[in-house]
Parts: C-alpha cells; structure tokens; sequence
C-alpha cells in the first residue's frame, strides 16, 4: 500500500480536454510540472484549488501538497480569488492569496491586492483590509513614489464591478491614506471618485480633515470641507471642532468672530455658521465668485447659514466683480425682506468707493452707516486713509487716522505705512512721527518700511538729525533697515558734508550685501570732488564701476 501511494503520488497525466484520473486507492495526485497550455487546463486548476479550500480544513497544508508544483501565473490567482468572491468565502480568499504569496515568492499584482480587499470588505473583514490596504500602499509606493495613490485607486476602481463589491471599499482606502500620512492628492482622489459615482462618508472625510488639520495644509483643509459640502454631506459636530481648530492654527478664527459680530451686532453661537461663513468668503476672496454663489445658496437651503449673512457675502460678492449697482439692489432688497444693514456691508461699500477714488461717495455711506446706530471699526478707517492719500486729500488721511485713534482704534501697518509715505514726501514728516509716538504705546508695531519713509521724508526735509535718530531707533529695535533707508540717510548727510559718518554707512550697507545705487555714488562722489579730495572721488568712480559690471554679468 505504501509503495503504491508513492507511485500514485508521482503519477499525472495532463491533457487539455480530460477528465483526469489517477491509478491510485483515491489519494490525490501532485498536479501539473509542466506550464499550464490552454484556458481548459487553467479552468481545472482554478476549480481544483477552490475545492481543496472548500473540503478540506488545513487549507495551507493542503495546498502545499496538492499545488506546490504548479507554474502560478496571475490570470490564475486573479480567478481563483474570483471563484472566492462572496463573503463565505473571504477568509478562503485571505487563506489562497497569502499563501500563493509565499510560494515561491510570487509577486503579486496591485489587481490581485484589489480584488482581495474588494473580498474581505464585502464580507466586513476591515481589519484584515486595512492591513492589506497598507501593505499595498506602502510596497507601491517605493517603486512608483506619488503615482502609488492613484495606481492603488484605479485598480479598486475597475476591480470594483467583478467583484461586485460595496462603496465601503472607498471609504476604507481614502482612511487609510490619510493614516499613513498620504495626503497630496486625496482631494484629486475625491472628485475622481465623485466622477465615478462613488460618495465618501462623513467619517472618511473627518479622518482626512483631522490629519491634513495636523499637517498645516490649511488650502488642502478648506478643498476637502468644500467638496465635502458640494456632494450634500452635512458636517457633523466632529466636523466642526476639526475645522475650529484649523482656524485656530492658521490664526484666522478671531477675524471671523469679529466679521460676525458686525454682521450679527452680537456674538455667534454656532461653530458651524463660522466655518462655513469663512468657507464661503475665502472662495469669493479668492476669486472663485460664482462657486462661492452656488456653495452659499446650497448652505442657505440647508439653514447651514444665517440669512443675513449670506446676504452679506452676497453683497461682497457683487462688489469683488466690481457691480456697485448690483451690490445696492442685494443691500436694499436685504432691508426690504426685514434685515438690519450692518457695519461690514456699509465698510464693504466705503472700500469700494475707495478702491474706485470716489472719496465724497465714501464719505456719504460713512455718516449713513453711523446715522443708522452703526460704528466704523479698524477696516473702515483703514479703507478712508488710503482712498484719502491716494486721491491727495492728505490732511483727512491725517484726520481720519486721528479719530480712529480717539476710538482706541490702531489702523493697520499697511494703511499707516501708505499714509507715512504720502505724507512724508510733501513735508508732513514730523506729524506722523508723532502720531507714529502715540501709536506705538498703542501697540501698533511699524516695520522697516514705516521707518524708511520717515527717513526719507525727513531727509527730504534737511533734517538729518531726526533721520538719523530713527536709524538708531530701528538698530535698537532690531529692524534691519533696508537699502532706500540707507540711501536717504546718505543723501541727507552728503548735503550736510558729513562725510566721515557717509562713510560708516557705506561699511554698514556693504557688511550686510546692500547694494548702493548708480545715483547714491554721483552724490557721494560729488561732494568729494568738492571736498577737493579726488583720491578718495576717483577710488568710488571705480568701485561703482565695479558694481555695475558685477550687476550686469
């Protein structure tokens, strides 16, 4: 009996068209040594196997011994998986793919990998699939670098069907990206899905929120949110805190509280009215206007935002376009339907006049704002100055500035340093330094810029020793003052024929690689050449010659 078994164990016949039997007392044979050479014989390898795994409960064991011998190819393994598909079979599946893997090292496929994920979702192994899911991702990744995502995601996508599989897949793989830190293209990865009529759950895109949020991305954050809210997921309270907690990070969160308030007249109590109203306005602040539109009138559909302040958003919606008319008609039609104006709309508007250089018409939605019980804030005043100094009317910069300050109010770096330099250059230097006195216990902060125009202004003025007070002011402030500072200073003390101190400031300027402009050595070497001292006229002419061949090549 012994010695019969060992030759049944050794005896195969192979044809492609057979039914194949062995001369044996019912002991199963070794299959094929030989390749595989028609779809018959594959057929029968994949039926074969799919009952070994059936009948038999050491499954690895088995397969080792009746299958060892057979040249695997993927066409086999991929319909073997397949003969595997319904949830009964998953942990058969899981059993076959790993061991087939271990078989002489076979590699598998990316098709392979989907189709067995594909199995084990269906029948809720989630476990298993994630574990594979990562497997696939991470072994992708090091031979394709970034493409990894996508080849992963195009396989789910068209093993989905000969599966017959469930969305659950989707979500399982967008979670484990995020988890493995795979975040570059899930926002790509979710409308290529949307196009092909899959929908993520909320909690998929909670767990990409929460790690993009950990990751700084704020404009990947903000595109997630958006498409989320685009495909009709309503964001729930885990949605919220995520996105709270990005505005946090990125700073912005106070901004928003106070754009409500003025909207509101009181504090917001809804995180999700603030995540969403700031969704909405960085869209129209960027640009993207009419997307903004249609994201907005879905959220008013869905009482996700305030009436009043999508009528808001709307008015700056029209004014970014630049239609002053049709933001009137969203302002007064917003009055008509019971809303209250409020200080953002009326500074919206101040800006636009602004903006345009129709200063009297600012001026006149300016004291119907307060007329109406509405006080300006720092923005408004901000847009005053600068349409004032653009439009020369420079004493009511200065006014408007001051009164912002009466209200304990500090405008803005930007809207002072415009102010700073206007005033400056038509002899209004010593104002603003004052005021820039008062400012400072305020705790406005000035930057190098401020200075400069200071410098300039009062250079310009022929006064050097207040220039040069707040060159010293900068140095002690560890405000690097820049080449135009530098420059001024220079004019200024040229004039003055102080000519030891030019010179420490061109040490200064060229210790820290400041570059000194054509105009700044003739200056320079004119007073020299009044000086009577050509030697030290003659050494410039050629450094600046230096210079210039250095700026060229």
């Amino acid at each position: 009996m012994k010695q019969l078994s060992t030759v049944a164990k050794r005896f195969m016949i192979c044809h492609s068209f057979t039914k194949f039997q062995c001369f044996s007392m019912h002991i199963q044979p070794p299959f094929y040594t030989q390749k595989l050479s028609s779809l018959a014989d594959e057929c029968f390898i994949v039926d074969s196997i799919c009952k070994t795994l059936h009948k038999n409960q050491k499954n690895w064991d088995n397969l080792t011994n009746n299958f060892s011998s057979v040249k695997f190819t993927n066409s086999i393994i991929k319909n073997t998986l397949l003969h595997l598909k319904q949830p009964i079979n998953a942990k058969k599946a899981l059993t076959f793919f790993h061991w087939s893997a271990q078989l002489n090292h076979f590699p598998h496929e990316v098709s392979t990998y989907c189709i067995t994920i594909h199995i084990l979702v269906k029948a809720r192994y989630l476990k298993d699939a994630k574990v594979l899911l990562g497997s696939l991702l991470m072994r992708v990744s090091e031979n394709e670098g970034k493409d990894s995502f996508f080849i992963v995601l195009d396989s789910i996508i068209d093993s989905y069907g000969d599966v017959e599989s469930t969305p659950l897949v989707f979500d399982l793989f967008m979670q484990t990206c995020a988890k493995l830190r795979m975040i570059d293209c899930v926002l790509e990865a979710c409308k290529i899905l949307d196009e092909n009529g899959f929908m993520l759950s909320v909690v998929t895109y909670n767990v990409m929120l929460y790690v993009i949020q950990k990751s700084d991305r704020c404009s990947l954050l903000w595109g997630v949110y958006e498409h989320m809210i685009e495909n009709r997921k309503r964001p729930n309270e885990s949605t919220v805190k995520i996105l709270v907690d990005g505005l946090c990070k990125e700073g912005r969160l106070q901004k928003f509280l106070d754009m409500l308030d003025r909207i509101l007249g009181k504090r917001c109590s809804s995180p999700l009215v603030i995540v969403n109203t700031c969704l909405v306005y960085g869209m129209i602040d960027d640009g993207r206007i009419e997307e903004g539109l249609v994201l907005l009138k879905r959220m008013l559909q869905n009482h996700m935002i305030l009436d009043v302040i999508g009528c808001s958003l709307v008015v700056l919606a029209k004014l970014k376009k630049g239609d002053l008319e049709a933001a009137w008609e969203v302002f007064e039609g917003m009055l008509k339907r019971g809303f209250d104006g409020n200080s953002f709309v009326y500074t919206l508007f101040i800006g636009a006049y602004c903006d345009q250089r129709m200063i009297e018409d600012a001026v006149e939605v300016l004291e119907e704002m307060e007329n109406s019980g509405f006080k300006p804030f720092d923005e408004t005043f901000d847009c005053l100055i600068q349409g004032c100094c653009r439009t020369q009317w420079l004493e009511d910069s200065l006014k408007y500035c001051e009164r912002m300050m009466e209200m304990g109010l500090v405008p803005s770096r930007l809207a002072f340093n415009e102010m700073t330099n206007k005033l400056c250059e038509n002899g209004y230097s010593k104002r603003v330094d004052e005021m820039l006195t008062v400012l400072l216990d305020k705790g406005f902060v000035p930057d190098s810029i401020t200075y400069s125009c200071l410098i300039a202004g009062y250079g310009k003025e022929g006064n050097v020793e207040d220039a040069l007070k707040l060159y010293y002011e900068m140095e002690y402030k560890s405000i690097s003052p820049d080449a135009a500072a530098f420059n001024s200073l220079i004019v200024s003390l040229c004039h003055h024929k102080r000519l030891s101190e030019v010179e420490k400031f061109l040490m200064v300027m060229k210790d820290r690689q400041l570059r000194l402009d054509s105009f700044i050595y003739d200056i320079i070497i004119s007073s020299y050449l009044d000086k009577r001292d050509k030697i030290r006229a003659q050494e410039l002419c050629r450094e600046m010659v230096g210079v210039q061949v250095r700026a060229s090549n």
